[in-house]
């Protein structure tokens, strides 16, 4: 495990703390809209992510990439989840290593 750069599990109110920073978030594909994914955060909040390729609607994907803004990442890496993913328990594991755990994640 490359532990050089390491990406911080955020969803969208967490990203906020986090510009110019490596994270990690998973939204859900909304609109593609030419080179950008505009997307729902596991928390319900819009998330606009830069890429280099179009995905499904409706499917979710997990971003690896830069803080660009409150809202937008400079994605680096993206996977397609497919069309489910557990939305909540990928936020509270965001709250968890963010939070009382933060010391158990890279």
């Amino acid at each position: 495990m490359d532990t050089s750069s390491p990406a911080v599990f955020v969803n969208a109110e967490l990203l906020k703390m986090y510009q110019g920073r490596r994270v990690r978030v998973v939204v859900q594909v909304m609109r593609n809209e030419g080179g950008l994914i505009v997307g729902q955060s596991t928390d319900g909040h819009q998330l606009t992510v830069k890429v280099s390729q179009a995905f499904p609607l409706s499917h979710f994907v997990e971003v690896i990439g830069i803080a660009d803004g409150n809202q937008s990442i400079r994605a680096e890496i993206c996977t397609d989840f497919g069309d489910t993913f557990d939305t909540l328990a990928y936020n509270e594991l965001c709250q968890l290593a963010n939070g009382k755990f933060k010391n158990l994640f890279l």
